[in-house]
């Protein structure tokens, strides 16, 4: 299955209460995907709070998600976790809520081998019928899924794509032995461009919840052989890659991304703990720096 180049790891909006605000979650879908041009969505993944929000919760924003976007996108429900028979449980009950995919993250401080990695993702992926992405992101989890394990998970059936936030060298390397089929995403707005440029198939991105429309035009500028255009428009969107993730300094998502979005014209409230909400300097950096776009 083609998820598109463009896939926006979705926000989940919530009211005065901390709790899912469904209707602004229907202005969220129909704004990502009709403004923002997006392919896919990611649902409940990191950037969508998924280390608070309850297994009932998460099954309620894939099947209302998957209702509201109505085939105008692909849904992909995040499904991974640290625990092999939770993310099995979850991967099959997002499978009945009709969703299109399912990212699995690597497994999370308990540091397992490569080994480890490797029979965790394939027991997963025998569970489901789904599409699966791999998610590979050393920063958050403390581990790195190595260039071997990914290629060979690839040769799984339905292990169709990787989310890797790794270095330019590690996604190369993925790239130049990845079975035909297997698609290649940055998961770093910011190495959008340089990733393109060494094959990857597209982004999952944060960003596109404020520049998806303009890092669409970057992606086809590119893929049309336009890569001085692609480069300006690199060039322009590149202060929001950096700043929604430092600002000035570096915040964790989707802190910034949830302010700028009310700065859009589009609040969707503020974020759980244990993570706060911006302060007033990072607050007066967003406002300076969305005020351009």
């Amino acid at each position: 299955m083609d998820f598109g180049r463009l896939i926006t790891a979705m926000v989940t909006p919530f009211d005065a209460e901390g709790q899912i605000d469904w209707q602004t979650t229907e202005r969220l879908i129909d704004y990502l995907i009709d403004e923002q041009k997006s392919d896919s969505l990611v649902v409940s993944g990191t950037t969508g709070e998924s280390p608070t929000l309850t297994e009932d919760e998460k099954l309620a924003l894939f099947q209302f998600v998957v209702k509201h976007a109505a085939g105008r996108c692909k849904v992909i429900a995040g499904t991974g976790s640290n625990n092999t028979a939770h993310s099995i449980h979850l991967t099959k009950a997002a499978e009945a809520c009709g969703v299109d995919g399912v990212l699995l993250v690597a497994p999370y401080y308990n540091k397992p081998t490569q080994e480890g990695l490797y029979q965790h993702f394939k027991a997963i992926a025998e569970s489901t019928k789904l599409p699966v992405i791999l998610y590979n992101v050393e920063g958050r989890t403390g581990v790195n899924i190595s260039v071997d394990t990914t290629l060979r998970l690839a040769q799984i059936d339905n292990v169709v794509a990787t989310k890797d936030c790794a270095s330019l060298e590690q996604l190369t390397q993925i790239i130049s032995a990845a079975p035909e089929g297997f698609y290649v995403y940055s998961g770093d707005d910011s190495a959008t461009l340089p990733a393109l440029a060494v094959g990857s198939y597209g982004i999952v991105s944060v960003a596109s919840h404020i520049v998806g429309a303009q890092m669409q035009e970057l992606i086809q500028a590119y893929a049309d052989g336009n890569v001085q255009e692609a480069a300006q428009l690199n060039g322009k969107l590149f202060p929001v890659f950096k700043g929604l993730f430092h600002c000035p300094h570096p915040v964790p998502n989707p802190v910034a991304v949830k302010y700028a979005l009310s700065l859009k014209g589009l609040p969707v409230g503020g974020v759980r703990l244990p993570l706060v909400n911006v302060n007033d300097a990072e607050a007066e950096f967003l406002r300076n720096l969305i005020s351009k776009y």
